[in-house]
């Protein structure tokens, strides 16, 4: 099926292109500070965020220029799921037509990738307004809800006819991804009451979690590059 080589080359894209963004962000602001005109801007103590959670992602992406290559970077990621979900769509339709859930991977795997769009399109925006500052919080929220939801559904689904995918598709692999959004979903879940405490406690509890779990999110894309099979 063309559909699936469709969605094997987006795939590694959209795990690329965001990982490379991010952490180009990162290394700038933690290492050329030169490139910075507002030295506020620049972060001293963070070695290696995914640890040490010295900084937020919003932190080292919003400054100028750093916001030059996150933006760019995270509308055409939008664009790639968007796409992604679609071609997923008919990839399902072709081995059951009356799938239940297929309506709910559109809505949420699209959803996911709308409210990516709007959060990088606010970011660096700065009002000092409560209600605007929560605004951004639930959008980024939305769109963490709605990616994994729509991850744990595509999963569901590939899972329910995987007899029928066995010719097309890495079993071991499919596997992995089951795994790693149940993982998402209890870190999620468990990192509930962390994220909601107010003011500064475990703020760097809060930025270490918030990498790893980017990094987690868009695993979920190099797995799929790697489930399906090369088919002539």
């Amino acid at each position: 099926m063309d559909e699936i080589k469709k969605v094997k080359s987006i795939s590694i894209w959209v795990f690329i292109i965001p990982f490379v963004a991010i952490n180009t962000c990162l290394i700038l602001i933690t290492q050329f500070h030169g490139l910075f005109p507002n030295q506020e801007d620049i972060v001293h103590n963070s070695l290696w965020p995914y640890l040490d959670g010295g900084l937020s992602i919003s932190r080292a992406a919003r400054p100028y220029p750093s916001w030059l290559i996150f933006k760019p970077a995270m509308f055409l990621t939008s664009f790639l799921l968007i796409k992604y979900w679609y071609y997923n769509r008919d990839i399902i339709l072709n081995f059951n037509k009356n799938y239940k859930h297929l309506k709910k991977i559109i809505f949420f795997g699209v959803g996911s990738a709308v409210a990516l769009i709007i959060h990088s399109i606010f970011l660096g925006i700065e009002f000092d307004n409560n209600l605007y500052k929560l605004f951004r919080r639930i959008i980024m929220l939305v769109f963490i809800i709605f990616e994994i939801t729509a991850q744990a559904y595509l999963v569901a689904a590939l899972y329910s006819f995987k007899e029928e995918l066995s010719k097309f598709i890495n079993i071991k692999v499919l596997k992995l991804k089951l795994i790693l959004v149940s993982t998402l979903v209890i870190v999620a879940i468990m990192a509930i009451p962390i994220i909601s405490w107010p003011g500064n406690t475990f703020k760097f509890v809060k930025h270490a979690l918030e990498w790893d779990y980017f990094l987690g999110v868009i695993t979920f894309y190099l797995l799929t590059y790697f489930m399906w099979r090369n088919k002539n």
